[in-house]
């Protein structure tokens, strides 16, 4: 099989725009709503919630930018999708409508994101600035 920019292209505007909203999500979290989350999330009982408030955060932003770099996909980025899966079965659990305050949105953000690590990034990534062993290691397309 040939060369599809076209792919590569779809993958690119998936991930920037999935990348934007993990990061819009994640960095409320992380600069400024910490407390709060954490406390959202004790009170569903999640053990300790500080830190899993902060981890959350941490893999929505780190997950975002992960993202628009297309860098150590398959590494990182299924901490984004458990993540997500916890949101969804954890703190939307029982409905599937978002307008209900179900799991439709943190489901969908998760299946994409797996669907992105089995995937890869495609070839517009930042990898293609690096040596050819570097993008070997970041699980890049050489």
């Amino acid at each position: 099989m040939g060369y599809d920019k076209t792919r590569d292209l779809g993958l690119l505007l998936i991930r920037v725009m999935l990348a934007v909203v993990f990061i819009y999500h994640g960095q409320g979290k992380l600069f400024g709503g910490l407390d709060g989350f954490a406390g959202y999330l004790a009170s569903m009982n999640v053990p300790a919630p500080k830190v899993a408030a902060f981890l959350a955060a941490l893999s929505e932003v780190g997950g975002g930018l992960i993202l628009l770099s297309g860098l150590f996909f398959r590494f990182t980025l299924p901490f984004v999708v458990f993540t997500m899966l916890v949101a969804s079965f954890k703190a939307h659990a029982g409905k599937f409508s978002l307008q209900d305050g179900g799991m439709e949105y943190a489901l969908t953000l998760a299946v994409i994101t797996a669907a992105l690590v089995l995937t890869g990034p495609g070839r517009l990534t930042l990898g293609r600035f690096l040596p050819s062993g570097l993008q070997r290691l970041s699980g890049e397309e050489v």
